[in-house]
């Protein structure tokens, strides 16, 4: 596991968010902010890429409402909050514009910030993101657990032990995965003439047996001017931001 530089909570939206600094950076460079996936916190989502990504820029890394660190609060979970979360944690730290990885309901929720908040955004990654539901395949909006793209049961035998372990109420993961599931298959707010107005440059990632359809990453590529898309072989969602012998050159050309 990578050790923060520091790490603290900022009082946004009625929220305690937790946040990790990493890294260092040269003066007048942009930060690049990490958005975890649902149920996930920064070390689950990120510890494989962590190190790479920090070695030569400043990092921060939040845990969304109710994720890791920070406490859930009585309000629904939904993306259009948790981007307005983020960018009040931004506001609190002074950074007018970042950089962008966001990795599923993470990536939903750095898409939401670069339609609604274009000025906030430099370059923007989206892994396992798609800006519709039927963008995802029927076995994940219908979540069929036999299917290899789910996650497995160690899968969240990890990330409940990972709440227990620093969630500020342990007892609760059962109700906040419900809450979770709730808000990742919400309808999104989005339209295709939102993604053609996007002007970020962007990189779009998606594993060939994700949650994400691939067809559907390359509409979103054709959509959005002049992003570019990889496609990881042998990679579901559960192993994408662990892929480091593709995702990080990926990464490094892109944000370089």
């Amino acid at each position: 596991m990578t050790v923060p530089n520091s790490s603290a909570h900022a009082k946004v939206n009625g929220l305690e968010m937790y946040y990790e600094i990493h890294g260092d950076a040269p003066d007048g460079s942009r930060p690049l902010v990490l958005l975890h996936g649902g149920a996930q916190t920064v070390g689950l989502a990120f510890s494989a890429v962590l190190p790479a990504l920090a070695a030569d820029r400043h990092v921060v890394a939040p845990e969304l409402q109710g994720h890791g660190h920070t406490a859930d609060i009585d309000r629904e979970l939904t993306v259009p909050d948790l981007a307005s979360d983020v960018v009040a944690l931004l506001d609190e730290l002074g950074i007018q514009q970042a950089d962008f990885l966001g990795f599923s309901l993470g990536g939903l929720t750095t898409l939401e910030i670069a339609v609604r908040h274009p000025e906030r955004v430099g370059r923007l990654a989206l892994a396992a993101t798609m800006y519709t539901q039927d963008g995802v395949h029927e076995e994940v909006r219908v979540p069929d657990y036999s299917s290899p793209r789910l996650p497995s049961q160690a899968d969240f035998q990890e990330m409940a032990d990972t709440y227990a372990a620093v969630a500020p109420d342990p007892e609760h993961f059962q109700d906040f995965l419900a809450k979770v599931s709730a808000g990742a298959h919400a309808p999104l707010p989005w339209t295709a003439d939102d993604l053609r107005g996007l002007r970020a440059p962007t990189l779009l990632l998606v594993g060939d047996s994700d949650f994400v359809r691939v067809e559907h990453a390359a509409e979103m590529q054709r959509l959005i001017p002049e992003a570019r898309l990889a496609v990881l072989p042998a990679t579901t969602h559960m192993s994408l931001m662990r892929r480091t012998s593709l995702l990080l050159p990926l990464l490094g050309e892109f944000f370089a």
